[in-house]
């Protein structure tokens, strides 16, 4: 998908094959869920069982597939722009397919409102798990760096939240340990270094 506010020029695609090649693909994918709702019947049932039973879920998702691609192409090339949107009309059109089994508005409605809004923010964010694309002209290593530097914070103010000890020894956290120590308790601790050349001298 192409980033939102993208100025290229768009290029039309055939709609009608991206609707037959959504309807393939969802439709082999209800044939699989059928194939598995089959499988799991407890008595023995013959191999046309798949589509005299399951052929209500093939249609659906093969419909719901085609449905969702042709509006979604069809959406962009009238809008002439490939953003969320024409994803979200598409889904939202498939959704009511698939709700079209229950023969209730309602249950249209929310089917289509559900997927529409689903895919739609996906899309709009990026349209992958990762997120938004990264620039290819900027290098990596680079921009991990960068954002190590915007995130993080002062050695200091990370101290006076946490505090000392527990693991965390900054520069001169044993005079003012001892100093604490004198001052709290009246116990006096002489430094101790583990270097056989500073305890012997």
């Amino acid at each position: 998908m192409a980033p939102q506010g993208d100025d290229t020029i768009f290029q039309p695609k055939d709609a009608i094959k991206s609707g037959v090649s959504g309807a393939l693909f969802s439709g082999g994918a209800g044939l699989l869920i059928a194939s598995l709702r089959t499988s799991m019947k407890k008595n023995n049932v013959g191999s046309m069982h798949v589509f005299t039973h399951g052929g209500g879920t093939i249609i659906s998702f093969a419909f719901a597939g085609g449905v969702y691609r042709f509006a979604q192409q069809a959406s962009a090339n009238l809008r002439e722009k490939e953003d969320a949107w024409n994803h979200a009309i598409g889904a939202f059109l498939g959704g009511g397919v698939v709700g079209l089994r229950s023969l209730r508005f309602p249950v249209i409605l929310g089917f289509g409102a559900m997927a529409g809004a689903t895919v739609g923010a996906f899309a709009f964010t990026g349209g992958k798990l990762s997120g938004f694309d990264k620039d290819p002209n900027v290098d990596e290593y680079e921009r991990k760096e960068a954002m190590r530097l915007n995130r993080r914070r002062p050695v200091e103010e990370t101290l006076a939240e946490v505090g000392e000890g527990r693991g965390i020894y900054p520069p001169g956290y044993q005079e003012r340990r001892r100093q604490r120590l004198l001052e709290k308790y009246g116990i006096e601790v002489k430094p101790v270094s583990a270097d056989p050349n500073v305890a012997s001298a």
